[in-house]
């Protein structure tokens, strides 16, 4: 990608990743959202660093206080509240699933539904542990966890799908 062009990808990840966080089941403490579904295909997409760029790029316009988390949210506050750690793991997620795409290991779908499944597993991991400094280890897997396990598989399945059907694309062909 050149780099007027990645920029642009960039800044639209970020977008839908902002956009993929309207799309919310309220649930406490943690809501269910499209974000690591965003998020895993930006890196899936834009490889690593670009993908990376996105989360960090998305994280940033939303702790400067922009409405881009779920409900609406910004501000600091998140990133020290009940959902910090899913949000720190969100770059963390989209670099792993990127360097694994960048160097091209993973053909078939199965395989990259497993790594989306391993990212997803990642942010909940995350995302649990600061949690239960919070509310406690039993408590943070039984409403940060558990809960997400159906969705984390459906969207890593999808994330699959768009990213496959964004590489016959021209601009996110590989080189």
């Amino acid at each position: 990608m050149r780099p007027l062009p990645s920029i642009a990808f960039i800044l639209a990840f970020a977008a839908l990743m902002a956009l993929s966080a309207q799309v919310t089941v309220p649930m406490t403490p943690v809501p269910m959202t499209l974000q690591t579904l965003a998020v895993l295909l930006a890196g899936a997409v834009l490889g690593a660093w670009r993908g990376t760029a996105a989360a960090v790029l998305y994280l940033g316009l939303a702790a400067l206080g922009l409405p881009l988390l779920s409900e609406g949210s910004g501000g600091l506050s998140p990133f020290t509240g009940a959902t910090a750690g899913y949000l720190f793991a969100f770059p963390i997620a989209a670099g792993l699933v990127g360097v694994v795409v960048d160097r091209d290991r993973l053909r078939h779908p199965a395989a990259r539904v497993a790594l989306m499944l391993v990212a997803h597993l990642l942010i909940l991991g995350l995302g649990t542990g600061w949690l239960a400094t919070r509310i406690g280890w039993a408590q943070a897997q039984e409403a940060g966890f558990l809960p997400f396990l159906i969705g984390a598989l459906v969207k890593s399945i999808a994330v699959v799908a768009i990213a496959s059907g964004l590489e016959r694309l021209a601009p996110f062909r590989r080189a």
